[in-house]
Parts: C-alpha cells; structure tokens; sequence
C-alpha cells in the first residue's frame, strides 16, 4: 500500500538559482522545494507525496487558498471522498517541488518516527482521487475481486533500492495513458467487468466500460482465448476516447488500450512477448510500445526520460512511461509485480488539476 505521509530524512540541500528565500530538498527521489535555512542534510521529518488529500485541521488551513478540494459524492448523496487540501506538482521558481514537509511536531504523542514509518492514518491523510468521468456509474456488483491484481503502479521516485538491485537488467518501457482503468475477465465461466476499485454490472450499459466492452466484443474474445489456451484470463487497459480525461487523444470513440494479461488460474502476468502475440490474435491494441532499456538510470534520469509528447496524440504532453522486465518477476520491495512508472513533470503542470 502507497505511504502518502511518512517519516523520511533530507538526503540533500541545493540552491534554486535566482531564489532568495526558498531552496529544494532531497526526499527519498523526490525535490520539494521548501524555505531557506529550514532543513539541514541528516533532518527527519514528515514527507507527503503528491495526490495526498490533507484533512481540514488548523495546522493545514495555510493550504486553503492553494489546494482546497470539496467533498465528493455518489449518485446518491453519500460523500466518496471528503473536502480536504490535495498536495500536487507545482513549479516555483522554475524548480518542478512534488510533495510538502513538516516537522515531527505535526505527528501526535506517541507516534513512530523511525525511518519509513508509515504516519498516514495518524495524520488522517487520504488518496485524493479525481471525479470520475461521465458515464462511470451504473450497477455494482461489489468491491475489486481478490482474484485479480489491482493496476496501481508505484512511481519511481520511492524506489532507488529496486533500481540499484535490477542495474543491468533489460526493460521494456510504454506510454502510460491518461484515461480510466479497466479489467475485463473469464472466471470458471464467468465473465466480468472491474474499473479501477468496483466489480461492475457487465449487463448495465450506462457504464462506458461496459459499453466500450461490448463494442470490442471482448467477452467473445476472452471465450474464445479461454478455450484455445485451456486457462482463464484477464486483460487490464486504459480506457480512453471522448468524455474521459477530457479526450486529450482526440479520439472519435471511446476504446481501450491493453497494459496487462493475466493468467487467472495460476494467477500470473504474461510475459511481454506472449502478451503482445495474444493480443494480436484477440485483435487488441496494446498501449503504445516505446522500445526496450537496459537500466543503468538514476530517478532524475528516468523521470527526464518520461518527458515527451504522446504517441497516439503527438499535440499534447504524454503522461509518463511504465518499465517493465520482458520477463515476468516479483520485487521484494515493490510487494508484488516488478513495474514502476516515471510521471512526466510537465504533464503534471498543465493536467494535473
């Protein structure tokens, strides 16, 4: 699970040119900038990554002006998310600052504060989540099946051990997308539909995932693999197109683009190769392939790696990049499948609202 606050150290100090009164800091791969003179190299404090949603308290109200977000609520009136001050990408002086630092004090009595403690629920901190998109309700039939990986990615900037432990190692890298997350799947029979947190009702054509299911015929599909491979699967893709993340493709339908293919039964990931040959006989698009790296890259270079224009759209900024092994394999300190993604900074700055 995501660390949104945390007790991390300052491993770095540096000037931001023409800037009297502020300088960055060095968390774990992120800079923040921060005022002059407040942190010294060896300091402990506590970190919040970008995308945290900050309780309304007395000691976040300084962020009111700046970060406020109302609450959230469902079709029916029940607040999804509460009202609180989201932390994101902000540029200041030209420095790209991801995240915001207080000092332990903020922590109630009695909290941990050895290194990497997680502090989020003691500082009642939260995942802000974007509104969903128009066309995202519709029935549920219950929460993200157990069965099936969730498609959240960790981002690069928390993992430099990973990337010192897999120097050498050759990578694949794609497009990350910026639409909606979607799972479609063959179980003992069954097939199903997931956005990114929700089993959905696959007959309940409101739900644009639903739709863009149908049109693709991907319960046909996903048969027709079943019995030709002799196991159950699942594909997980961004789905993209007009009413979804503002159509910065500028698509004329709403469709979908494959990350992941997924052996249910042993409930394992297909390798690269076998993926894109499997998509290809379902007549699926994958997303955007950018070629293979051998890793030998600091954050820094990664993340400068993620700037760039998008493949299906080259008018706008791309999201970021994913790298993956071209084969399968877990990370001890990932928790789970050996994937991470490099957000592009600028994308942030303009989208990121």
């Amino acid at each position: 699970m995501r660390k949104l606050a945390s007790i991390q150290t300052v491993n770095a100090v540096e000037p931001i040119p023409n800037a009297d009164a502020i300088e960055k800091i060095r968390v774990l791969g992120w800079w923040v900038v921060v005022k002059k003179g407040e942190h010294q190299p060896g300091d402990q404090l506590v970190y919040l990554e970008i995308d945290s949603l900050l309780p309304e308290r007395p000691e976040f109200e300084f962020l009111r002006a700046s970060s406020f977000k109302p609450a959230q609520a469902d079709a029916t009136g029940a607040v999804t998310l509460p009202a609180g001050f989201r932390i994101k990408t902000v540029r200041l002086r030209g420095q790209v600052s991801q995240g915001i630092c207080f000092p332990l004090t903020i922590l109630p009595p009695g909290a941990p504060t050895d290194e990497g403690a997680d502090v989020t629920d003691l500082l009642g901190v939260l995942k802000w989540e974007p509104p969903l998109p128009v066309g995202m309700g519709g029935k549920v039939k219950g929460q993200f099946p157990a069965f099936l990986p969730k498609t959240d990615e960790t981002r690069v900037q928390v993992l430099e051990s990973v990337l010192v432990r897999h120097r050498g190692k050759p990578f694949y890298v794609t497009e990350k997308l910026d639409g909606t997350s979607c799972t479609a799947f063959i179980r003992q029979g069954e097939f199903g539909i997931c956005s990114r947190n929700l089993w959905m009702d696959e007959a309940d054509e409101s739900n644009v995932l639903v739709r863009a299911a149908k049109g693709l015929r991907l319960e046909a599909k996903l048969r027709a693999a079943r019995d030709r491979l002799g196991f159950d699967l699942a594909i997980q893709a961004e789905v993209i197109g007009p009413g979804i993340q503002k159509n910065k493709y500028a698509l004329p339908a709403v469709t979908l683009r494959v990350f992941s293919v997924l052996n249910v039964d042993a409930y394992q990931l297909l390798d690269h190769a076998v993926s894109l040959a499997l998509l290809d006989e379902m007549q699926l698009e994958s997303v955007p392939q950018l070629g293979t790296l051998v890793l030998d890259h600091s954050i820094d270079q990664l993340v400068a790696q993620a700037e760039g224009t998008s493949v299906l759209n080259p008018k706008v900024q791309r999201e970021g990049v994913v790298l993956r092994p071209l084969a399968e394999e877990y990370d001890e300190d990932i928790g789970g499948r050996l994937s991470f993604k490099a957000i592009n900074p600028k994308f942030l700055l303009k989208y990121d609202e």
